[in-house]
């Protein structure tokens, strides 16, 4: 893309908060997201899945439709006050909270908060879109919570794990984003990528997994913050090594690929 104008924004719709979107909790859908992850039943980045129809409303509203397909995401942060389970029925709401130029495209911050029906708090996300290429005229707010920690020393270990040819359409099932840079190789290369890549909350879900591991953690409800930037695409078929830290705050982590470029970086997970 080798140009764009300030109206492929539209600063007034940050800070104004979208509609409420209700969620049931159902044992299906959280199997069937284990399953999309090849994880256990419960991983906290289920998460993601009630505030999905709430976030993209929220990305739409200040973002045009001409510069969509230029969009990935760069950084998610998900604090869990409560672990969802089967049966429970969730309210979401997403509010775009910055839009922040950078060298080569533009940030887009969107803090969701999800409640319980009672009203109590279930879950808060920091969700930050980057648009490659698409450069905004002027900015306002500010960058989602830092989420970095130190790591020194030796990792406790390093854990690998195989992407499958058909995770991306497992995850796209299990989760509803069916995006086409992660289902079609033709539309990825449209835009720029060497093919269909894997959805970044897929492997922030495959992180998670290794850090527990790691750490001997059996349990994914305990987990209570996970967050991470996600700096080069990861491919069906390659394999993801997630390095995890112990660090003063909980673990710090990463995750390369086989050819140890790193896919995420800053990787963040407290346990309750």
């Amino acid at each position: 893309m080798s140009e764009t104008t300030a109206a492929s924004f539209e600063l007034a719709a940050i800070g104004r908060t979208g509609d409420r979107y209700a969620y049931e909790v159902t044992e299906a859908a959280i199997q069937a997201y284990a399953e999309a992850t090849d994880d256990v039943a419960g991983g906290p980045v289920f998460a993601v899945v009630p505030v999905r129809n709430a976030i993209a409303p929220a990305s739409e509203a200040v973002a045009s439709r001409d510069i969509r397909r230029f969009v990935v995401h760069y950084e998610q942060d998900l604090l869990i006050h409560r672990p969802l389970a089967a049966g429970m029925r969730v309210v979401s709401r997403a509010t775009p909270v910055a839009l922040l130029p950078r060298p080569n495209g533009t940030s887009l911050v969107i803090k969701t908060e999800t409640r319980h029906e009672s009203g109590e708090l279930v879950n808060e996300q920091y969700v930050t879109e980057f648009f490659r290429g698409v450069q905004a005229d002027e900015g306002i707010g500010e960058r989602a919570p830092d989420h970095r920690l130190d790591a020194d020393g030796d990792p406790l270990a390093e854990v690998t794990y195989v992407v499958a040819e058909d995770q991306t359409a497992r995850y796209a099932a299990a989760s509803g984003d069916d995006f086409a840079i992660h289902l079609d190789d033709g539309f990825a290369r449209g835009v720029g990528l060497p093919g269909r890549i894997v959805h970044g909350l897929c492997t922030m879900a495959f992180a998670g997994r290794a850090v527990l591991e790691a750490a001997g953690i059996e349990d994914p409800r305990t987990v209570k913050r996970i967050a991470v930037r996600f700096s080069a695409p990861l491919f069906p078929g390659e394999s993801l090594t997630t390095r995890a830290w112990d660090a003063d705050d909980g673990f710090a982590f990463e995750a390369v690929n086989a050819q140890r470029v790193p896919v995420l970086k800053d990787g963040r997970l407290e346990l309750r």
